[in-house]
């Protein structure tokens, strides 16, 4: 496994380390493990360690052309210095490659930050059809990636000597003793916050003027653990749980992030033809009613017993103290509507219901 540039400073804050998209990264840190961490996040800020986040650049004459043609976003909705979530998906079929965020540094140049285990395909795939003066550069080991995230995140990098304070989904690029970094107000928490994009042999500096600089603020160190728990809480999709090769934009419920007037993305037609039919499913949030709590793979069933599909992510949610998950569920299930979830030979009560479970700062 590959492992992030700031390992050792896992290792000596005692983190419990686990495999995640080939990386070997901090589940979660002593001193309250998962629930302290989610609430740090939610009440005051938290820093993740998520380098093992990908990193490529597209860069030469028409190279934001080309991925407006090819990723599924419309780059006409934003200007240089902003970042837009957009998907990757397959061309004969639909199916997401990946999600992805994409910072439109100019004309000339994008730098797009894929899902750890999707990097090598999605550079696979745009290099394979990219215009000869166009180049892809993978640059997943060259950069670490810090996530400042929680109400305080702006206190805590302005005590660190960072910017802060720009608008959601954009992005400054800022010298920084004796480096350059990134800072973008980007995450995938809910809540207000940035996500710094560091020289991999700079990623130690910074992580320790942040601890440093947020002593007062009582900053603490999050792992995948509280991060798996606060984006649920949003109902925010992870590739490979409730989206893949298998689930399209449509059935994802994510076609706000498809620029569907474009005249060509990867998987427009078959896309464009399942949209106008409507999909077979589509993901929906589950939120328990009793004690239950869902996790991957149950099935999700009518008053009937009838199947209506299955849970692809679940968890106890900290700040609403009930159980709450997506599923990707048959489409004439309406938000709303009662269901059960098998939960370990147990049919408990769940209802149908949008996400986000919880209001945050994020804006």
């Amino acid at each position: 496994m590959m492992r992030s540039p700031l390992h050792d400073r896992h290792l000596a804050l005692g983190a419990k380390l686990a495999p995640f998209g080939g990386w070997e990264m901090p589940l979660e840190y002593p001193g309250g493990g998962v629930l302290a961490e989610h609430r740090a996040v939610r009440t005051s800020v938290g820093v993740f360690d998520v380098s093992h986040l990908g990193k490529a650049r597209l860069r030469g004459p028409g190279a934001a052309a080309y991925v407006d043609a090819t990723l599924t976003n419309a780059l006409g909705k934003i200007a240089p210095g902003q970042a837009q979530y957009t998907l990757c998906c397959d061309d004969a079929t639909g199916g997401i490659v990946d999600d992805l965020i994409a910072y439109f540094v100019g004309p000339q140049e994008l730098f797009l930050v894929p899902n750890a285990a999707n990097t090598a395909e999605v550079v696979r795939r745009l290099a394979a059809e990219a215009p000869s003066r166009v180049e892809v550069t993978d640059l997943h080991e060259a950069y670490a990636v810090l996530a400042v995230q929680g109400p305080r995140s702006d206190d805590l990098l302005a005590a660190a000597g960072l910017p802060a304070g720009h608008a959601y989904m954009s992005f400054v690029e800022a010298p920084w003793r004796g480096t350059t970094l990134t800072v973008a107000r980007t995450g995938y928490t809910g809540e207000r916050g940035y996500e710094l994009v560091i020289p991999a042999d700079a990623a130690g500096t910074a992580w320790d003027a942040l601890f440093e600089a947020g002593r007062a603020l009582d900053v603490m160190p999050c792992g995948l653990g509280a991060r798996d728990t606060l984006r649920t809480e949003m109902g925010y999709p992870l590739h490979g749980q409730d989206i893949s090769l298998d689930v399209t934009p449509v059935q994802a419920r994510l076609g706000w992030a498809v620029g569907w007037k474009k005249p060509a993305f990867w998987g427009r037609t078959v896309l464009s033809e399942e949209r106008a039919a409507g999909p077979a499913r589509r993901l929906r949030g589950l939120e328990a009613q009793g004690r239950g709590i869902p996790r991957p793979g149950m099935s999700v069933v009518d008053e009937a017993g009838e199947p209506l599909g299955a849970v692809t992510s679940g968890t106890f949610s900290p700040t609403r103290r009930v159980g709450v998950g997506l599923a990707l569920l048959a489409s004439g299930v309406a938000d709303g509507a009662e269901v059960a979830v098998d939960v370990r030979g147990r049919r408990e009560p769940f209802v149908v219901r949008r996400p986000p479970f919880v209001d945050t700062s994020l804006r």
